[in-house]
């Protein structure tokens, strides 16, 4: 029986209850100098400053949870429009890059005349 734990020992309270001696509470000195509080203050992030001004200024719940709904949303949407938008621009470019060259050295010299006084028109800025 020698590997068994210890029992663990009980103590009577003043009161008649029963508890273990290891789950007494500490006893409580007081103090008689002022105490010290050490208040931790945190900037709020970024992202919950718009939720915070609604809140402050009683806007109320519904401006909170569209914020918080419609933010991540309007941010998401506006991302995809951006890539498309240069993806078509990106498009433009080659494809008006591959129309001036095959007018080039398809057109022979009307084609090269074409493209030089089109050249001079953007130049003078008509």
């Amino acid at each position: 029986m020698s590997n068994l734990p210890e029992p663990a020992p009980v103590v009577r309270l003043p009161d008649g209850t029963y508890t273990y001696s290891d789950q007494l509470p500490a006893i409580h000195t007081p103090t008689t100098g002022p105490q010290v509080v050490h208040q931790h203050i945190h900037q709020a992030p970024p992202d919950r400053t718009v939720q915070r001004v609604a809140l402050g200024s009683g806007v109320g719940a519904g401006a909170v949870a569209a914020g918080v709904y419609f933010g991540p949303l309007l941010i998401g949407a506006l991302t995809a429009i951006a890539a498309n938008l240069a993806i078509l621009a990106f498009l433009a470019v080659a494809l008006t890059w591959g129309v001036v060259t095959v007018v080039k050295s398809v057109g022979g010299s009307d084609g090269k005349a074409a493209a030089k006084t089109v050249r001079k028109d953007r130049r003078k800025g008509r």
